[in-house]
């Protein structure tokens, strides 16, 4: 079976998805494009082979050429056509977020168990690089004794004029909070934001922060975002745990010794740091969907986790002070 997928939003990431279906991976072609640029939607069909051009993500997730659908457009209207995918019985891919609001989260989720099985992927793909997968596999053999604290930093070179204080938390430290989740297999219970002295290089931007969370049985966790640091993309992790301690391992490919000095490379972007995790997340996600299962990697459940750290943090942020992460039952779908 080749699985025919429909592409709603056709900027970067989803030029970049396109790429990794068409070029990289097996068992999927690109069978409907759409965007709210239609010249770009109309340069991206032509270099494809037989994608229809469609004016709205509706209209494509009605296209009966259309088996399953990635959505990688605008945050806000992800809700609008991850509900109508549902709708539809259509396995989606949903770049994150899954969507931008609880109320959103907690609509796509009562959709997915009216339907009575999960049809939702959320576009995590820390979950799938294989030194955070190496890492969870030490915490999970309990090599190192139960955790305790575990750190994460999120540093990249520079950021867009148009990047904001809140988006080091909806846009960068949400990977963050769901690799924590997914590593350390609970749920986070409550954050404070801390705010240090300001990069020079961030000009009014509030930069970098440190974020101070506790899991639901107390492992402490921090989280670092420092996004005009320069140097590089450097994603950082280490649990400390009973016995041990565990870290990702630095990902130069050659650690270079000469006059005096050790030096190897930093990934330049995020693209470069987790390329093979996008191809192995989407490969996963295609081959779910083509064995009948809809989807297995991470839930609407997992969306709306994250959504809800990320909205704790922002009220923490704005008022210096300690806010609960407060979540609704789980439903049992996502058990």
């Amino acid at each position: 079976m080749t699985l025919r997928v429909g592409v709603i939003g056709t900027g970067m990431i989803g030029q970049d998805h396109i790429r990794r279906i068409t070029q990289v991976l097996c068992g999927a072609e690109i069978t409907a494009v759409t965007d709210t640029n239609p010249e770009v939607t109309q340069q991206v069909a032509a270099r494809l082979k037989k994608a229809t051009v469609h004016t709205t993500g509706q209209d494509l997730i009605a296209d009966e050429n259309v088996d399953a659908v990635l959505v990688a457009s605008w945050g806000p209207t992800h809700e609008e056509y991850v509900l109508a995918g549902i709708a539809a019985g259509k396995p989606v891919f949903c770049e994150k977020p899954l969507a931008t609001t609880q109320l959103a989260c907690r609509a796509i989720m009562a959709a997915e168990v009216a339907a009575g099985r999960r049809l939702v992927q959320v576009g995590f793909m820390r979950r799938y690089d294989h030194t955070y997968r190496e890492l969870k596999g030490v915490i999970d053999a309990g090599t190192i004794g139960a955790p305790l604290m575990y750190y994460s930093g999120h540093r990249n070179p520079g950021v867009p004029d148009h990047y904001t204080k809140d988006m080091a938390i909806v846009d960068t430290a949400v990977h963050d909070f769901d690799v924590t989740r997914w590593l350390l297999g609970e749920e986070l219970a409550g954050v404070r934001v801390l705010a240090p002295k300001r990069n020079r290089h961030g000009g009014d931007l509030q930069d970098p922060l440190l974020m101070i969370l506790e899991t639901a049985s107390g492992v402490l966790v921090t989280v670092e975002t420092s996004v005009n640091i320069r140097y590089g993309y450097d994603i950082r992790g280490e649990v400390v745990g009973e016995d041990g301690t565990a870290a990702l391992a630095d990902r130069a490919p050659v650690v270079l010794r000469r006059a005096g000095t050790v030096s190897g490379t930093v990934p330049a972007d995020w693209r470069q740091r987790f390329m093979t995790a996008y191809d192995n997340e989407l490969q996963d996600w295609i081959d779910a969907v083509c064995a009948g299962d809809g989807a297995t990697g991470p839930s609407s459940w997992d969306g709306y986790a994250a959504q809800m750290v990320c909205d704790a943090a922002l009220r923490a942020l704005y008022s210096g002070e300690h806010v609960p992460v407060e979540l609704i039952d789980k439903p049992s779908i996502y058990a």
